[in-house]
Formats: structure tokens, sequence, C-alpha cells
């Protein structure tokens, strides 16, 4: 269930597009804080497929950078990736290091809503309003240390009144270590409106890597409200 809200001849004719795709591919789409779409495989299925596959050994940053140094194409394109980096400053770590800086929702003509980040995970409730029917997106900014991160993602829960209503997944990319930090910013949304659509919701926010380790987690409320709340 996502929270497109379709009716009559639409909802049909959408649900029965919905009923063969999954018949044919049972693989999840998009990737955003809150989409309107939920085709996507449950964190369960994630899991199980995560496991499966077989990653190879970690090297430290300055290993890889010798490996294949003979190869003319590849160290051209280490040297792009790697940029400044200080091999010999960051080159003996195994595990990359990301840090998660800043976390803001942005909606067009309203003041960017900072979302501080918990260091327990667990920020008080709700954490964001949102008014509903208005478009909004997510970003955040991030530094990276140590070694290269390879297939950093984001994912995203969302259930209401204990059902889940939305799953979503983007994929942020690949990135070398450096002192500058990476910004990022989610395409943009729209949150449903409509009575059943107003209400408080919970979440699940992760940003993994393709080693399966996660940067951090989010546990938190949010809200759609008719009116946005009043600023001071």
């Amino acid at each position: 269930m996502g929270f497109d809200e379709k009716k009559g001849e639409d909802k049909k004719e959408a649900t029965a597009v919905a009923d063969s795709d999954a018949e044919t591919d049972n693989e999840g789409g998009g990737g955003r804080p809150m989409s309107e779409s939920s085709f996507c495989t449950t964190e369960e299925e994630e899991e199980d497929t995560a496991n499966k596959i077989q990653l190879g050994p970690q090297v430290t940053l300055k290993e890889q950078f010798e490996k294949d140094k003979d190869d003319e194409s590849l160290r051209r394109w280490k040297e792009q990736l790697l940029g400044s980096v200080d091999i010999n400053a960051v080159g003996e770590s195994l595990e990359a290091e990301v840090k998660i800086l800043s976390l803001s929702m942005l909606s067009p003509g309203r003041p960017d809503i900072v979302l501080p980040i918990p260091r327990d995970g667990n920020p008080p409730s709700p954490w964001f309003i949102l008014k509903e029917g208005s478009r909004y997106s997510l970003k955040f900014a991030f530094q990276v240390s140590n070694n290269i991160v390879s297939g950093l993602k984001y994912t995203n829960t969302v259930w209401k009144t204990g059902m889940k209503v939305d799953g979503s997944k983007e994929m942020i990319g690949t990135f070398s270590p450096q002192l500058e930090p990476y910004t990022h910013e989610m395409p943009e949304e729209t949150t449903p409106s409509g009575m059943f659509a107003r209400g408080s919701y919970s979440a699940k926010t992760k940003f993994l890597d393709d080693d399966n380790k996660c940067h951090l987690e989010i546990n938190y409320t949010f809200e759609i409200k008719k009116e946005w709340p009043a600023t001071g």
C-alpha cells in the first residue's frame, strides 16, 4: 500500500497493472523519503539477498590503489575517484567511516526544516510536521573518511497505525574519503492529502553500504496535518 490516492477505474487499472508486474518482477523500485510508490522488496527479502551476496575480502585504500597499478586505464580511474586523497594518511584503514552531518526537509516557499540528528537514533516525537498535499524533498550532508565507501544507499520504511504504508530505497553512490562533505538531495515528492492521510506516522531510516554496514539508523515519528505548523 502506497501513499498515492486513486479512485474508481484508475484504481482498478493501477491494481491490475501492479498485479501483472508482480508476477514477472518482484524487485522494488525507486528510493525516496516517503514516496507514493510502495512496490519494493520487504526488509526481510533485502536481508536475505544481502546474505546471499559473496563479498570479496576488505583491503586498505593503499592496497586498492596499488592493485593493478600496471593497468593504465584502471590507474587513471582510481586517480579520478580518489582525487586529492592522501593515501598515506588514510591507507591503513579497512573500513570506511560515513558520518551523516545534517538532515533537512525542503519545501518550496518554506524555511528549511533542519532535523537534529539524535545520538541514540530516537529523536523527539514528532520529528517533523508536513502539510498535506505539499511538495518536499530530503537533503543531507555526509562525510567519508578512512576508506572508499561502496554502494552507499538510503532506505526508509513508514507505518501508520501499525500497518506498513511505504517502503523506499535510493542508491546514493560510491565515494572516496575527503575532508569536504558530500551533499545529496532526494527527488521531490508530494505528501498525500485527505482525511485518511492526515495523522501520525512512524518510520525507520537507514544509511547502509554494500558491506551491509549501517552507518546511521533513526527510528522516528512524523505528522501530516491540514496546515503547516505556526513558525515563531
